[in-house]
């Protein structure tokens, strides 16, 4: 729950710096555009793609899934309020690139309770245990592909949406490095999957 909060927290200050929202928030808005749903509708239909996605992945759907499909927006809602006004863009920049540090930690926090990965992280972990790349490019290849799909659908693309596809998949890299997550490493093979 805390993790949830410390990220609702990262996820508000990106928001109100207003220099561009993140590569799945992309993706969502252009869904949002092109279907007439609400933002949040949009964003839980993401969420169920994604969760398809674990299928063949094998990834299992915990109660920290749920929740962080929930809460996480919540928590931005209600933090947003109180975030004090910006008036000048380098505190744009600045409120931008510290909800982006934090997120990646609130991450790393929230996936070491073991009540289950978010929609969106579980992808990223499950498909770095079966491709065995490294987190920072597993990550980058599917904010990369998703900022892409949602600024054809004419999702908001500026400055800050660079910055976090860029440089998220690294700080997670860290973050899960920090808790001792096992995603954060390149897995050994059993006897059985080398042949033996």
């Amino acid at each position: 729950m805390i993790g949830l909060l410390v990220y609702g927290l990262g996820i508000g200050l990106m928001v109100h710096a207003r220099v561009g929202i993140a590569p799945w928030d992309v993706f969502a808005q252009g869904i949002s555009l092109q279907t007439g749903l609400s933002f949040g509708i949009s964003s839980v239909v993401v969420s169920m793609i994604v969760l398809v996605c674990w299928i063949p992945l094998r990834q299992k759907l915990g109660l920290g899934t749920l929740l962080n499909a929930v809460l996480i927006g919540i928590f931005a809602d209600l933090i947003i309020p109180f975030l004090p006004p910006l008036n000048d863009y380098l505190t744009q920049l600045l409120s931008f690139v510290l909800g982006m540090v934090i997120v990646a930690f609130a991450t790393g926090l929230y996936i070491s309770s073991q009540f289950g990965a978010g929609p969106r992280d579980g992808l990223m972990v499950g498909t770095q245990r079966a491709t065995g790349w490294p987190f920072w490019l597993v990550r980058s290849l599917f904010e990369g592909t998703v900022l892409t799909l949602g600024w054809f659908m004419g999702g908001q693309v500026r400055e800050g949406t660079l910055i976090f596809a860029v440089c998220i998949g690294y700080l997670m890299q860290r973050s899960m490095v920090l808790f001792g997550l096992e995603g954060s490493r390149k897995p050994k093979y059993s006897r059985a999957k080398a042949g033996d």
